[in-house]
């Protein structure tokens, strides 16, 4: 039998301590309660280490990039302590001949047990000419590989919807992970982002590792632990979008104050993904933050829905009118009640500054 996670810290020089720390941080980067703390910590005390095959299809390593930036678990506790990560051309030593060797290797070893992790996807046209990984097109060695793995993730907007590869007119025929396993029957999960959100990935790679199994996912086979809500939902700037403020440029008052970023073209709205809430770089901003519309990334097709920077005219705050209503007009609207709202305290404080003055007149005339 192979050593558990909990052997290999101990090994590693960890102590108990440490182990259950990890164990809590792991819960609370799932949304777990402290009971999920304690599945995490017998799971790793009782269960072999799992392999991951990682393979890189048409794509730009953003991933990758994300991944081992991950701090909650860290990168390198996922990647050396809790999971072995038994093949990936980008991190691993080894190359050529030699590494597609290895990679046949565990596909025999770990028949029905490895996971296999994609980022990129793969050209379809051509015969698949456009990417060729170890001398042959990725299309294929994708579906070599997926045969006899236990689960596929799909890393990023690129493996999950295909992403710019795929974007119109798409010359190259790249098509997302899902399409090219067609007629391979297992269960795949989508992490779609540009790239996910590191502590994401790995938090999913954690879940699989305790549980033994998938996530649940939602109708796009994306995990609703982290994919259930809108950014919008969620997001610091709603308030402003409730009431109807929004920035009109990336430099006027509004922005300096920071109002709704919808008119600037904001996809948030329509965009299901953790980022206002996980955040990016341990947990210190996002885009909208950042003074950046969302731009939709995690959403399949967003190459081709238009500019980044036209908003979405279907979507007002509550209480702004009806379908002939337009987010231009929400600003205009906010501005003629608020001076409406002011019109009518005037008018109030006038009329009662009258009764008042009226009253004292007539006490006058009774003395």
């Amino acid at each position: 039998m192979s050593e558990t996670y909990y052997e290999l810290f101990r090994r590693q020089g960890i102590s108990r301590r440490s182990f259950l720390q990890f164990c809590s941080l792991t819960a609370a980067s799932l949304g777990l309660s402290e009971a999920g703390a304690q599945e995490i910590a017998e799971a790793l005390q009782t269960k072999e280490r799992v392999p991951v095959v990682w393979l890189h299809g048409l794509e730009c390593t953003c991933c990758t990039e994300a991944f081992i930036r991950s701090s909650h678990p860290l990168a390198k506790d996922v990647v050396l302590s809790m999971i072995s990560l038994d093949y990936d051309d980008t991190l691993m030593a080894a190359a050529g001949h030699q590494a597609e060797e290895h990679l046949e290797q565990i596909i025999e070893k770990y028949k029905g047990k490895y996971i296999l992790a994609v980022e990129g996807n793969a050209s379809a046209a051509d015969d698949g000419i456009y990417c060729i990984p170890s001398g042959r097109p990725f299309i294929e060695k994708l579906r070599h590989v997926a045969k006899d793995c236990q689960a596929v993730i799909s890393w990023g907007s690129c493996a999950a919807w295909g992403c710019v590869q795929a974007a119109k007119p798409n010359p190259t025929g790249s098509e997302p992970v899902h399409k090219s396993l067609q007629g391979i029957n297992k269960p795949i999960i989508k992490v779609p982002g540009c790239p996910p959100i590191p502590e994401v990935m790995t938090a999913i790679i954690t879940y699989i590792i305790t549980y033994e199994r998938l996530p649940q996912l939602d109708s796009q086979g994306r995990p609703k632990m982290f994919y259930s809500q809108r950014i919008h939902d969620k997001c610091y700037r709603r308030p402003h979008f409730d009431a109807g403020q929004f920035a009109e440029t990336f430099d006027d008052i509004g922005a300096r104050m920071g109002y709704c970023l919808y008119k600037l073209g904001c996809k948030g709205p329509t965009t299901y993904n953790a980022c206002s809430t996980v955040r990016w770089n341990d947990g210190l901003s996002f885009p909208i933050q950042s003074g950046h519309g969302c731009i939709g990334c995690s959403e399949d097709n967003f190459w081709d829905k238009g500019s980044f920077y036209e908003h979405l005219p279907t979507i007002l705050p509550p209480g702004w009118g009806g379908i002939e209503s337009t987010a231009d007009k929400v600003g205009l609207t906010a501005v003629a009640v608020t001076g409406a709202a002011i019109a009518a305290h005037a008018a109030a404080s006038v009329i009662k500054q009258t009764r008042s003055k009226s009253g004292n007149d007539k006490l006058a005339v009774e003395d």
